[in-house]
């Protein structure tokens, strides 16, 4: 077990510290160590008053516990004055918590200058004067751990809260920038949004409520970021009730409306509106580089005369693709013959290694039980690709260097030979117009002899070559699944070797991309990437290892989404989960957290569980439980499998059909949402129900919904009749972990509509 994080010979200043979530802080900080400047001007939340009680009390608590600690009460406009206490008491400052705040909550129209400019100067002028004031000593020692406190408020908006958000959100552009001037200095600056009980928030939450929102949930974060081991800069967080979640910009790959010589009009802005807001394939820019990047690449195709092309919103006559033409085609069939060689080479580029025993069987062609890893299936199938043939196509008139790989199928019908011929044919299944874009989903089945021995579907993305009217969503694509809403069961974390994508490109995927680093930093890398279908064999391994015993024959289908590259050297991670027979997985480079492979999981013949002697970098986030408690965990069975007995919900449910015959109409107009339920028994899901309030006069059937549901609410049937019935606060129960939500959480509260007076027994 690592050690515990200490804070010794560190100097804190806390500023609001004494109540609520400064009050935390600085008890932690002095339990490991610190040296605490425990500053409160001792006001009430509007900003009025002063009083030295409050930070007294608190040095006291953190000498009465064997720590150090000073009192300052000065306004933090005075940044100056708290940072000369920490200095003559402790001699540094190491550590800045800018988290001091009021509030002057008021409507917009009613927000006079006074309740505008006393926010700001208390939460965005203080901050920047506390920093500034520490800024240079932090330099000077090449070391500094700076924490602003914006809130959901600054983030999302919130009625009432035009001052208090607009400074907020002014906290983390500060942050920010602080995060890139600082970094040479070892200075790091990072932003949280708390929720958690204070007095800024013991009026507007009730007190049950309050006593779920700890302020204690929240320190662990701060310690952590604050810490010299921690790296992480420049960051937004959320965090409460034991929960943290990180935040980031995302941004619409857009459309280009100017063209050479020709003005740009709003009538364009109109026509092209909703390819403008379209988030699919949206990009993530992490920086002003980044962001500035895009506008060069604008301006090269509108001074190269491409800006027209791109322009093209429907009609096939103009466009370079027409999926009429191209949907359907065959291309030419391709034959892969191999020995035990290109198996071996395979495990080699995929990670495997003799220092682990039971890799031996796939790298000894001796061995008694040699065989091919199962995502070797891949390997022969994307010669359709590579070898010219999509460009053979009729109606796929496309520029093949903006070719991304963007998912990838997997399904073995058997396992894989160790040597022989194998043939393949392909064929366009489908193409999609994501408006930046167009996908190309190509169908490769693989046969040894007549035998069909594994299918595989590629998912290309081809960048710019959207906008030529065709449909947004395919019904013949191999969806990514997202992973359970919990801790993953399992974690195995993997090291690549700098040699990396030099060896797996043995197995066929020439890219100079992966090798040459004049030919990656012409594509934005700074050295070569791994290849994304190396990841993919890496994170299979970990979930044949960990879940099948390395036994091929139980390996059926894996799916995968790709998301950003890997450098050769960087340590890739996957974090799993179990779900009967499907095992849902998350790849990740360890280093940044920055996910490889999302929506992915792999499909188990029989009932695999995790294996005995999976050992090795395999880890656990639990830890041993009873049989009993951990069944408890495990999947639900489908409905079908439970018998559902004497369920309370059904004569809900069938009050809230009867109110939708009565007032249906009404009702789609007042809500205009689907609502998924899934009532639960002993753990176990007994009954699905959906509520369609969107669709023609409201319905009620009993089963999940055919399409995406706007809301899905999973909870028991006991703690869904202490809803209805008044017994049990939603809110508590959402906060209490009875009832879950997913998808459109504000939805949820339109239920109330449904719910209320309506369905009581």
């Amino acid at each position: 077990m690592s050690p515990p994080l200490s804070f010794a010979g560190k100097v804190v200043l806390v500023t609001g510290a004494g109540g609520g979530l400064g009050r935390e802080y600085a008890l932690a900080f002095g339990e490991r160590g610190a040296s605490v400047v425990v500053n409160d001007l001792g006001g009430d939340i509007k900003g009025g008053g002063k009083s030295s009680a409050a930070a007294d009390k608190v040095v006291e608590e953190i000498r009465a516990k064997g720590g150090k600690a000073v009192a300052n009460y000065d306004s933090v406009e005075d940044g100056e004055k708290l940072i000369q206490t920490a200095l003559e008491a402790f001699g540094r400052i190491d550590i800045v918590i800018n988290n001091a705040g009021i509030l002057r909550d008021r409507s917009f129209g009613r927000t006079s200058d006074q309740d505008w400019d006393l926010i700001h100067r208390v939460h965005l002028r203080g901050s920047f004067q506390v920093t500034r004031a520490a800024w240079n000593h932090m330099k000077n020692q090449k070391f500094g751990r700076i924490i602003m406190t914006a809130s959901a408020a600054g983030i999302y908006g919130n009625f009432g809260q035009g001052n208090y958000s607009a400074a907020k959100l002014g906290l983390l552009g500060l942050s920010n920038t602080l995060a890139i001037e600082g970094r040479k200095y070892n200075i790091h600056c990072n932003t949280i949004a708390p929720t958690a009980g204070s007095r800024l928030t013991e009026t507007v939450m009730p007190p049950d409520l309050l006593e779920s929102l700890k302020a204690e949930y929240v320190a662990p974060l701060v310690l952590w970021l604050c810490h010299e081991q921690c790296q992480e800069n420049g960051s937004l967080f959320e965090v409460g009730a034991g929960w943290i979640g990180k935040l980031r910009w995302e941004r619409t790959q857009g459309a280009i409306l100017r063209h050479k010589d020709q003005p740009m009009t709003p009538e364009s802005v109109r026509d092209r509106w909703d390819q403008i807001c379209d988030f699919a394939d949206a990009t993530k820019p992490a920086n002003i580089q980044e962001s500035l990047q895009t506008l060069v690449e604008v301006l090269s195709k509108v001074d190269e005369g491409q800006g027209l092309r791109a322009n093209r919103t429907s009609g096939v006559a103009s466009s370079a693709i027409n999926p009429s033409e191209a949907v359907g085609q065959v291309l030419p069939e391709m034959t892969y013959s191999y020995t035990h060689i290109e198996c071996i080479l395979y495990a080699l580029g995929v990670g495997m290694s003799t220092k682990d025993a039971d890799h031996l069987k796939f790298l000894y062609e001796g061995h008694e039980a040699f065989t091919c890893l199962p995502t070797f299936g891949v390997i022969p199938a994307q010669c359709s690709m590579f070898n010219g043939g999509l460009s053979s196509i009729p109606g796929l008139n496309i520029d093949f260097t903006r070719l991304l790989h963007g998912e990838q199928y997997l399904e073995l019908y058997k396992p894989l030979p160790t040597s022989g011929t194998l043939t393949s044919r392909a064929s366009i299944a489908d193409i999609v117009d994501k408006g930046s874009g167009a996908v190309i989903l190509l169908d490769v089945n693989t046969y040894n002899g007549a035998e069909l021995i594994c299918y595989n579907q590629f998912s290309v993305f081809i960048v710019g070559a959207g906008g030529f009217g065709g449909k947004r969503n395919s019904d013949k694509a191999k969806s990514p699944v997202a992973p359970p809403s919990r801790a993953p069961d399992a974690v195995v974390t993997d090291e690549t070797t700098s040699n990396q994508a030099a060896l797996y490109r043995l197995s066929g995927d020439w890219n100079p991309l992966h090798i040459d680093p004049n030919f990656a930093a012409m594509g934005g890398f700074k050295s070569p990437i791994l290849h994304g279908l190396c990841s993919f064999g890496f994170a299979a391994r970990h979930v044949l290892k960990h879940y099948a015993n390395n036994d091929v024959t139980r390996f059926k289908a894996i799916k995968v989404r790709f998301v950003k590259p890997v450098f050769p050297g960087q340590t890739l991670q996957t974090e799993m989960w179990r779900e009967g027979n499907r095992i849902h997985l998350v790849c990740k480079v360890k280093e940044t957290a920055a996910v490889v492979l999302s929506g992915a999981y792999i499909d188990l013949r029989a009932d695999a569980g995790p294996s005995a002697g999976a050992t090795g970098t395999v880890r656990s986030p639990y830890p041993a439980l009873p049989e009993t408690l951990f069944s408890l965990l495990k999947c639900p069975a489908p409905p079908s499998r439970v018998q559902a007995e004497g369920l309370q919900s059904d004569l809900v449910f069938a009050e809230i059909g009867r109110r939708i015959k009565d007032v249906g109409p009404e009702l789609v107009k007042k809500v205009n949402a689907v609502f998924s339920w899934d009532i639960t028994k002993g753990g176990q899901t007994c009954a699905q129900w959906t509520i369609d309030l969107k669709s023609g006069s409201g319905s009620l059937h009993q089963g999940p919904y055919a399409g995406k549901a706007d809301v899905t609410l999973t909870v028991s049937d006991d703690d869904f009749m202490q809803v209805v019935l008044g017994k049990l606060n939603p809110q508590q129960a959402f906060f209490g972990g009875k009832l879950k939500v997913k998808g459109n959480i504000m939805l949820s509260q339109k239920l109330e509509s449904i719910l209320k007076d309506y369905a009581k027994l």
